[in-house]
């Protein structure tokens, strides 16, 4: 019986070596000059390039001045290759969180001196992380920005811890040509009620608390968003009309843009540019 055993574990041994080297034969090699942007994909664990970029330029993001301000610089010393914070970026759905990081990135991707790129990572695939920053540490010469949108954990998700190590960069550190920035609705990456409950069940429960915050206790630079008055959403309709040369009286571009927030209840930064999108449509203007 030892035997068979013994046996049948040198099989699957050799079995797995085969398919290891399969994978690795397979598995694609990045052109890192195809692109400044690229989106990691899990499946065939490599990155795929990323040619154009939905950015919206800087100056049309209105209402944040300090939000751009805070991480512009930043991104802009992690570009010249100097120290730098990971970044959360939290709060209000809609106000330009991931078109900042998106902006910031276009921008000083065409000055900088450093190649900066700009990688994405979905959500699901954050068990990736430190499989991913293996691989980027060993192209020295760039400076990567990996960026995961609308980043959150709800009840028996123990992703998170995974992240925390990542973020820290265990015994190694971070690499220091990396930098992570997340967007999320929630200031701790958590909903209120996964915090409670683990203080209710806990033994100790500050402990557990503290356990639930630190992650968000790993970005150095926390920055937050809030929904914007009447006067910041029309400062930003009025500057999307006139970046794109949409020819509309002011007081019929104001009672429009008032109207179109009030059907959807809402009033933020990606409402404005759905109200301008359907303003350039009707009037034969193409703004992608």
């Amino acid at each position: 019986m030892t035997n068979n055993n013994d046996k049948l574990i040198a099989e699957i041994s050799k079995i797995r070596q085969i398919l290891e080297k399969i994978y690795i034969a397979e598995k694609p090699n990045t052109d890192w000059n195809a692109a400044n942007a690229y989106m990691w994909l899990s499946e065939i664990k490599s990155f795929k390039a990323i040619q154009t970029v939905n950015a919206i330029p800087l100056e049309l993001l209105k209402g944040i001045d300090q939000n751009i301000t805070s991480l512009y610089e930043n991104t802009e010393r992690f570009s010249k290759s100097l120290p730098a914070n990971n970044a959360l970026l939290w709060g209000a759905r809609g106000m330009g969180k991931s078109s900042l990081i998106k902006g910031v990135h276009s921008k000083l991707s065409k000055i900088s001196d450093t190649k900066l790129i700009l990688i994405e990572i979905h959500r699901e695939d954050i068990k990736d992380l430190p499989e991913i920053l293996y691989a980027l540490k060993k192209q020295n010469q760039i400076n990567f920005i990996v960026f995961c949108d609308d980043l959150s954990f709800d009840n028996e998700d123990t992703t998170y811890k995974s992240l925390k190590t990542a973020l820290e960069g265990g015994i190694e550190g971070r690499p220091s040509n990396v930098v992570f920035y997340a967007t999320s609705n929630r200031r701790h990456l958590m909903a209120r009620e996964m915090i409670d409950n683990e203080t209710s069940t806990a033994i100790n429960p500050s402990e557990a608390i503290e356990e639930k915050v630190s992650l968000s206790d790993r970005f150095g630079l926390w920055i937050g968003f809030h929904n914007c008055s009447q006067d910041h959403y029309l400062s930003m309709i009025n500057a999307y009309a006139k970046y794109f040369k949409i020819n509309i009286e002011n007081d019929d571009l104001k009672e429009k843009a008032i109207s179109w927030a009030a059907g959807r209840g809402s009033r933020s930064g990606r409402v404005a540019w759905q109200f301008i999108t359907d303003l350039a449509a009707k009037n034969g203007i193409n703004i992608t």
